[in-house]
């Protein structure tokens, strides 16, 4: 085989193991943080609490107001209370939509960030922020809200509900199915995404099976890590752009958009990425194409398999694909307007995503 690639490792530490909570403070002083703000969604306050109890005088505050695809006036405003309290950096606490405020915050006011995520989501690993303003959700890739420390304790997840969970992991490998067919994908890329979609694969069930399994939540979380380190290091393609889309325009809830439509993106590019095919093939449990083994496993594990049952309307189906098909980008596939509209009306109706592979 003949080799052809380019791999920047990005400049971050990580902490792994059940009670790793409590070296916590240990990341602070390595970083020199005297004054952080704890940042959470409403329903992680309980958790963002008693961090910032342990933090004590370190703390300056808790903002449990952060929301899905970070809407411009939350950010506004977390911005605006992370200067008047003279915070000198972040510890985020929760999944996406915490991590998302804390980046707002530093990509404006260049603060670090140390995460401790409590679900799958994997943005902790990654450069990339996103801002949603009148309906219409941006992203891009800047170093400065690459956290630079992230304390991974898997016994903050054994109370994430299992709804939640199966969501939140099936959300995680789509970032290493997407990193498993991008255009700057490396070897040490692809081994990562393929090892991260097999511990989720086998986790999850346990976890739907027993939720406070603590060696499942363990896999699971290291799963998601690896996942997510795959997201941090490749350029996103056709899934996270329609997932985008359809979070900034219409407002889905952010896992179960990607556990929906990550079936159809993999049927889209099937035939022309057939080694992440094989990868994915290697590390999916079942029979048959990996779209379809991925469908079958979320209806296994009881996630939603449809737009329509996430609110999406039929009516919808053109304005997102219009959106989607507006710029370009790194994809295996070439898009068409039909194309994607074809994938949006199956991912709607909750068709199998077979119909979608190109012939």
């Amino acid at each position: 085989m003949s080799y052809d690639f380019h791999y920047e490792a990005l400049p971050m530490r990580v902490r792994f193991g059940a009670g790793s909570l409590a070296t916590l403070a240990d990341e602070l002083d390595a970083l020199g943080l005297e004054r952080v703000l704890v940042l959470c969604s409403p329903g992680q306050d309980d958790t963002a609490e008693a961090i910032a109890a342990v933090l004590g005088d370190r703390c300056v505050g808790v903002r449990p107001d952060a929301v899905m695809h970070v809407p411009a006036e939350v950010a506004d405003k977390a911005q605006r209370e992370a200067v008047a309290l003279g915070a000198d950096g972040c510890v985020t606490v929760g999944g996406g939509s915490a991590i998302g405020l804390g980046k707002a915050i530093a990509l404006k006011h260049g603060l670090p960030i140390v995460a401790v995520p409590t679900t799958y989501a994997g943005s902790e690993m990654t450069p990339v922020w996103g801002l949603t303003t009148d309906g219409s959700k941006e992203t891009g890739r800047d170093p400065r809200v690459l956290p630079r420390s992230v304390v991974y304790d898997p016994e903050l997840t054994l109370t994430l509900p299992t709804a939640m969970s199966v969501t939140s992991g099936i959300n995680a490998m789509a970032h290493a199915a997407e990193a498993l067919y991008a255009p700057d994908a490396s070897p040490i890329i692809s081994l990562m995404a393929e090892e991260g979609v097999r511990a989720l694969a086998a986790a999850l069930p346990t976890i739907v099976a027993d939720s406070s399994d603590p060696e499942a939540r363990s896999n699971a979380m290291y799963g998601a890590w690896l996942c997510g380190a795959t997201l941090g290091a490749t350029t996103m393609s056709l899934h996270h752009k329609l997932c985008h889309a359809l979070g900034g325009t219409l407002n889905l809830p952010h896992a179960a958009t990607h556990t929906v439509v990550l079936p159809y993106a993999l049927a889209y590019n099937a035939d022309y990425a057939p080694t992440a095919m094989a990868a994915l093939a290697r590390a999916l449990p079942g029979e048959g194409a990996p779209a379809m083994r991925l469908w079958h496993l979320a209806g296994d594990l009881g996630a939603p398999r449809s737009l329509a049952e996430l609110g999406m309307t039929e009516a919808d189906i053109d304005r997102i694909a219009d959106e989607v098909t507006s710029k370009s980008y790194g994809n295996p596939r070439p898009l068409t307007l039909s194309g994607i509209r074809d994938l949006l009306r199956a991912a709607w109706s909750g068709d199998e995503p077979t119909v979608l592979t190109a012939s």
